[in-house]
């Protein structure tokens, strides 16, 4: 044990007393994707004695770009299983939970409470603030971490009475507001950055050295290597309101990736007659479908193309992720126009599937 963290240890601020407070802390990581991945290997290494893991998502060939917990082997897994797997190569000394499940209001608090600190690697709103909630109920420091495209942001909430994430931002966003990386795009190695300053604020917590960030908000951005720091203050009026709802907390619903009537697999439509399949995503977005017979119609040219749709047809929409689909589909039902629906799956695994297909499959085209 010794030689695994001597680098620790040769250090006058860790030590083995350090290094010890480090073996006996327990902390759970919500997401193990692009955030969660660095986070886990760091605090994995550093030989944090317990850690969680928790996420219900499967690994997708487009997340390998930049969750490096991943390969070719583990496409298909559960995200939370395969992290678990490959981090028990990395460090056996330790103790790994997997739960290969959704956070939700129901199991977040018992869970929260056999953690010492919670690391947020979500990447939607509603997880976000569910997770922020949460630890003010359970009196749980939050390591926070948000990336969009070449930016990044790191905080640590609720940390010795310090602010939380709703006392920088009191209410989520609409919904659909702000897209995801799988909507905008993220550079691959920005994860990697910020979820290493979130595994550093861990490791402070634990060993009560340097200055946390708490009340701060860390701005990282990877094109011009700046950072700024902002000021938060706590909001005791909106902390309030969170612990007011702890006698109703377990009763609310969390809808990620909800199926609903107008949600849909592409494998179950595709052997269907009389129906439209409309990319809406923009002209210049990869990967193409041009060659397949799929209709395009860009999102943001919808209104002016209504003519092109088939009310004798079904009509399929997808994008990139499901979000432009689903917005398709919310303003066709507007417009009066029905036997819409948004396909779930995104654009790559679209175009997979039906080029596997192409033999059998009609012409799914304006027609």
């Amino acid at each position: 044990m010794t030689n695994r963290y001597n680098r620790h240890i040769i250090l006058s601020e860790i030590g083995p007393e350090g290094q010890d407070k480090l073996s006996k802390a327990r902390v759970l990581v919500v997401g193990a994707g692009g955030l969660g991945c660095p986070v886990l290997q760091y605090l994995t290494a550093a030989g944090i004695g317990t850690i969680g893991i928790i996420d219900f998502d499967t690994v997708e060939l487009s997340n390998l770009q930049r969750q490096v917990l991943f390969g070719d082997s583990s496409l298909g897994a559960n995200k939370a299983t395969a992290a678990k797997k490959r981090l028990e190569d990395l460090n056996g000394d330790i103790k790994i939970n997997a739960y290969p499940e959704a956070l939700t209001y129901q199991n977040a608090l018992e869970l929260f409470n056999q953690y010492d600190i919670i690391v947020d690697g979500s990447d939607n709103f509603e997880t976000r603030y569910l997770v922020n909630d949460a630890c003010i109920i359970t009196n749980k420091p939050l390591v926070f971490g948000a990336i969009y495209k070449f930016e990044g942001q790191v905080s640590v909430f609720n940390y010795q009475n310090g602010p939380s994430y709703r006392c920088l931002f009191p209410n989520p966003p609409q919904k659909d507001a702000v897209p995801n990386c799988s909507e905008i795009g993220v550079l691959g190695v920005l994860p990697g950055i910020i979820g290493s300053m979130q595994a550093n604020e861990v490791i402070k917590l634990i060993l009560g050295i340097g200055t946390v960030l708490s009340g701060k908000l860390l701005c990282y951005n990877s094109l011009t290597n700046q950072t700024s720091t902002l000021k938060i203050n706590r909001n005791d009026t909106v902390i309030n309101e969170v612990l007011n709802t702890q006698a109703n907390f377990k009763g609310r619903v969390l809808n990620i990736n909800c199926e609903t009537d107008e949600l849909v697999s592409i494998q179950k439509i595709i052997n269907k007659e009389h129906i439209q399949i409309i990319d809406v995503r923009e002209i210049h977005e990869q990967p193409k479908v041009d060659e397949l017979p799929v209709a395009s119609m860009p999102l943001s040219s919808l209104q002016n193309n209504l003519a092109l749709l088939n009310n004798n047809k079904e009509k399929y929409f997808f994008c990139q992720s499901g979000v432009r689909s689903k917005k398709a589909v919310d303003f066709l039902k507007e417009e009066g126009i029905t036997n819409c629906y948004s396909i779930q799956e995104g654009a790559m695994e679209i175009k997979n599937y039906l080029e596997q297909y192409k033999e059998q499959i009609q012409d799914f085209r304006f027609r």
